[in-house]
């Protein structure tokens, strides 16, 4: 993923308000992030532990999906499948992250969940630079890398829709 600066993230969001975007938290750490191993920008906002953003790489430029959780986690003894990455974790490192749509169907209040990671950090589970607790996949590196793309940049696809 390309360096990103903090107006250039700000910028990149679809559905959010202006207001929204001035309190927004940008992820601790942004002039240091190893930003050659990350396919997606995750961060969960510090001062809301409820909400979390994306910044994705597109062809025409990253774009920014805020996500909500509800308080309810899954139970620690299930084992789950995050639906982005594929690394089975403990229920507790799961969560339900749900976006509002973009455009009119996000005035609608429509929205679209998923099951993600907790803290966001599919990129690094994936090769292995943070320690997993559940399974790791037997698929090469580079196909995993691949799906994970794939999966994201379908789910914001979604978002659009």
């Amino acid at each position: 993923m390309q360096p990103l600066t903090g107006d250039e993230i700000r910028r990149s969001f679809v559905n959010v308000s202006r207001s929204q975007l001035r309190t927004m938290a940008l992820p601790a750490g942004l002039p240091e992030m190893d930003w050659d191993v990350l396919d997606f920008l995750g961060w969960c906002d510090p001062k809301a532990p409820l909400r979390a953003y994306i910044v994705v790489p597109r062809a025409g430029g990253p774009v920014g999906v805020e996500l909500r959780a509800p308080t309810t986690t899954l139970a620690k003894r299930l084992n789950t499948l995050c639906n982005i990455c594929h690394c089975s974790q403990p229920g507790d490192a799961m969560r339900l992250f749900v976006a509002r749509r973009a455009g009119a169907a996000g005035r609608r209040e429509d929205t679209l969940g998923t099951y993600i990671c907790a803290d966001l950090a599919c990129s690094r589970y994936i090769r292995g630079l943070l320690p997993l607790e559940g399974a790791h996949s037997s698929v090469p590196l580079e196909e995993r890398i691949a799906g994970l793309r794939r999966r994201m940049e379908a789910f914001v696809d979604r978002v659009f829709e």
